[in-house]
């Protein structure tokens, strides 16, 4: 690469690192406090939008030769914000399950992402990687899984 190839790559790598951190934290606290408060609405339009910002850059990182399984994850996980999201505008019956599960398990899904993120860049044995990663992946759903269903319970949606 020549200088100006790294500079434009890594001012996107920092801006990727810095909304994941954004991301992580406000979609944290949107998951544990009460919900439909004016600071559950704030800061989860915090988390929307640094979000939308961490996979349209997340299009811009090129590894593994193109267009990869962390690409189609970014897919999976721009689906889930908006479909979380979409409820909430359109207001229609029944909207708060919908936004509920799917906000709750972008925030989940993108606590998995995190692992595999340090899977590539600290784990140079491939065999482990995708072990080690799996096996976080799986803790990180089931304890996502927990606390969703916990909250769910409490807000009688289950």
């Amino acid at each position: 690469m020549d200088f100006f190839s790294d500079i434009i790559h890594s001012n996107i790598g920092w801006f990727h690192f810095i909304t994941a951190i954004v991301s992580m934290l406000s979609g944290t606290i949107v998951l544990l406090n009460t919900k439909g408060t004016t600071f559950h609405k704030r800061i989860g339009y915090i988390y929307v939008v640094s979000m939308l910002l961490l996979n349209v850059s997340s299009f811009l990182i090129v590894n593994f030769g193109g267009f990869s399984l962390f690409h189609f994850f970014a897919i999976v996980s721009l689906v889930s914000v908006i479909g979380g999201m979409l409820p909430t505008i359109k207001k229609r019956n029944n909207w708060f399950p919908y936004h509920f599960y799917f906000m709750n398990w972008s925030v989940v899904g993108l606590y998995c992402a995190f692992w595999a993120e340090v899977g590539t860049r600290f784990v140079g044995n491939m065999k482990q990687f995708w072990w080690m990663v799996a096996l976080a992946t799986f803790v990180t759903a089931m304890i996502g899984s927990i606390i969703i269903n916990k909250q769910a319970k409490k807000l009688n949606l289950r």
